[in-house]
């Protein structure tokens, strides 16, 4: 079976904080950052490495400012002689 890996890249001047991306996230990639963007709100951050690309973050996300990118990884067989 193919394993994915995702990226999430998140617009931090745009994101309100919501937490809904936060909650949402199956893999627990992404958090509240301890800094205020310019509209004085804490935004979400990626926080490890450990998201397969499901893209609910950006499904549920009120204000549009996820962007997921999935990389699909095929396992490789070896040849039996």
């Amino acid at each position: 079976m193919a394993k994915s890996k995702g990226d999430v890249i998140i617009d931090i001047e745009r994101c309100k904080g919501c937490e809904l991306c936060i909650v949402e996230c199956p893999e627990d990639t992404l958090a509240l950052a301890n800094a205020i963007n310019h509209k004085g709100y804490r935004y979400a951050v990626k926080i490890n490495t450990n998201c397969t690309g499901c893209a609910v973050c950006a499904i549920v996300c009120p204000d549009a400012v996820i962007t997921v990118y999935r990389k699909i990884e095929k396992k490789t067989t070896k040849e039996v002689a």
